[in-house]
C-alpha cells in the first residue's frame, strides 16, 4: 500500500472514498461476495488504483478495522478529557463507545465478521489489548481513590468491554433493516435507555 503520508490531498481523499465505499458494500452485502470490481466502480475509478492504495481487498478490510479502532480511541479521548476523575473518565468512555457503536452501525458488522476470521481477527485483538490496558489503568486509580471496590483491574477491564461490545452488536443487527431500508442509511438516535444501562452495569452491576 502507498505510504498515506506521501500521498496528495487528492491522493488521500481518494483512498477515503475507497474506504467509506468499501465499507458500505462489505456490511451490505458480505465481505466475500463483494468483488474489487464492485468497489472501484461505485467510486469510478480503475483497478489500477485501487492496487495503488491496497495490496488486496484482505488488506484493505484490516485498514477498515484499523481506522475504526482510532476513531474510537479519539472519540473516547476527547470524551474523557475534561472528566474531572477517574470514575467519571470511566463514565465518559463508556458514553462514548456507545455513542461510536450507534453512529458506525456498518463497522461494526465488519467487526463482528473480523473476529470470526483469524486474517483478520488479530488486527482486533490489537486493538481491544489497548482499550483493556487503558480501561484497567483508570480501574486501578480509581480503586486507588476509593471510588469503586478492589478486584482484577484487567478482569473488570474485560468486563467493561464486554458489556459495551454486545449491547453494540445487539444494535448494529437491530437496525441493519432500519427504517431507510438500507444498512448505510442514517442510523437512529441513540437509546438513552441503552446508554444508562450500560453506564448502571459496568459502574455499579445489578445493585446499582
Amino acid at each position: 500500500m502507498a505510504d498515506e503520508r506521501q500521498l496528495t490531498r487528492r491522493g488521500r481523499e481518494r483512498r477515503d472514498k475507497l474506504l467509506a465505499h468499501a465499507t458500505s458494500r462489505f456490511a451490505e452485502n458480505g465481505f466475500h461476495p463483494t468483488s474489487v470490481s464492485e468497489i472501484v466502480d461505485s467510486v469510478g475509478v480503475g483497478k489500477g488504483v485501487f492496487y495503488w492504495y491496497f495490496e488486496s481487498k484482505d488488506q484493505l478490510l484490516e485498514e477498515i478495522l484499523r481506522e475504526a479502532l482510532r476513531s474510537l480511541r479519539s472519540h473516547q479521548a476527547a470524551a474523557i478529557a475534561d472528566a474531572a476523575d477517574p470514575l467519571h473518565r470511566l463514565e465518559a468512555g463508556i458514553r462514548a463507545s456507545i455513542e461510536w457503536s450507534v453512529a458506525n452501525t456498518d463497522v461494526l458488522r465488519l467487526v463482528m465478521f473480523g473476529w470470526s476470521e483469524e486474517t483478520f481477527a488479530e488486527v482486533l485483538r490489537k486493538g481491544r489489548d489497548i482499550v483493556v490496558t487503558d480501561t484497567a489503568r483508570l480501574i486501578e486509580q480509581a480503586v486507588d481513590l476509593g471510588q469503586i471496590m478492589g478486584g482484577n483491574p484487567t478482569m473488570m477491564a474485560n468486563a467493561i468491554r464486554a458489556i459495551i461490545d454486545e449491547l453494540g452488536r445487539e444494535y448494529a443487527l437491530s437496525t441493519r433493516n432500519h427504517a431507510t431500508g438500507s444498512p448505510s442509511g442514517d442510523a437512529p438516535p441513540v437509546d438513552p435507555e441503552m446508554v444508562e444501562t450500560a453506564v448502571r452495569m459496568c459502574l455499579h452491576g445489578l445493585h446499582g
